[in-house]
C-alpha cells in the first residue's frame, strides 16, 4: 500500500528528500503533500525551486529520484479529493517529516484544516501508523503536552535527533541516521545504518 509523506515548513527538508529517495528505491508508492511554508524552506535550505502545481512537482521529484511513472503522486495542500483525506483509501502509513510544533498542535486537537492535518487525523482514527518527525527546539510545556497527547494515542514521536555513535563524518551521515529510524518504524529494510551490535 502507498506511504504518505507530509512536508511542513520546519527546518530539515533534507530528511524528507532522503526518505523519499529510499522509498522510491524500495519500490514503494508515495503520496506527498507540502505545506506552503515547505516551498519557502526548500528554497532557503536546499536552493531548490519547487513547482507549485502538484503534477509538476510530481514530475520534478520523479526525475530527481529516477522514480517509475506514477510512483510519486503529489496532492495540493487543500485537495480534499486526495486519498489521504479518507479512511477508505488504503494507505500503509503516514510520515510528517519534518514536522513543526504548529502542525503537531493542530493534529493533537483534531483541526483537520488542510490535507496534512486531515491525513494525520485519518491515520489516528483508523489506527494506522503515523510518524511525526519533530524538528524544533527548545520545547515549551505546550509542545510537550501535545506530544504526550499524541503518544498516548499511539502516534510515533520521532524527533530528528541524529546520534553520533556511528561516527558520522559528513552531514549526509547524520541525515541517514534519522531516516534509518523512520524506515525502522515503517518496517522497511535498509542499509543506511547497521543495527546496534551488528556493525
Amino acid at each position: 500500500m502507498p506511504i504518505s509523506i507530509a512536508i511542513t515548513g520546519a527546518s530539515g527538508l533534507s530528511y524528507a528528500l532522503r526518505l523519499l529517495e529510499y522509498l522510491v528505491f524500495s519500490k514503494k508508492q508515495v503520496y506527498i503533500t507540502c505545506s506552503p511554508a515547505a516551498y519557502i524552506v526548500a528554497d532557503m535550505e536546499l536552493q531548490q525551486k519547487w513547482l507549485g502545481n502538484p503534477s509538476k512537482l510530481a514530475e520534478q521529484f520523479t526525475k530527481q529520484f529516477n522514480a517509475e511513472p506514477d510512483q510519486i503522486r503529489v496532492y495540493g495542500y487543500s485537495d480534499w479529493s486526495a486519498p489521504m483525506a479518507s479512511g477508505t483509501a488504503k494507505i500503509d502509513a503516514m510520515v510528517v517529516c519534518p514536522c513543526t510544533s504548529g502542525c503537531i498542535a493542530a493534529i493533537a486537537n483534531g483541526n483537520s484544516d488542510n490535507l496534512i492535518e486531515r491525513g494525520a487525523d485519518v491515520m489516528i482514527k483508523e489506527n494506522r501508523p503515523l510518524i511525526l518527525v519533530h524538528r524544533e527546539t527548545p520545547l515549551s510545556a505546550i509542545h510537550l503536552e501535545n506530544l504526550l497527547k499524541l503518544a498516548r494515542l499511539g502516534v510515533c514521536i520521532l524527533p530528528a535527533n541524529p546520534g553520533f555513535y556511528h561516527q558520522p563524518t559528513q552531514i549526509s551521515d547524520m541525515i541517514d541516521f534519522v531516516v534509518a529510524r523512520i524506515l525502522d518504524q515503517l518496517k522497511i529494510d535498509h542499509d543506511l545504518l547497521p543495527a546496534w551490535g551488528q556493525s
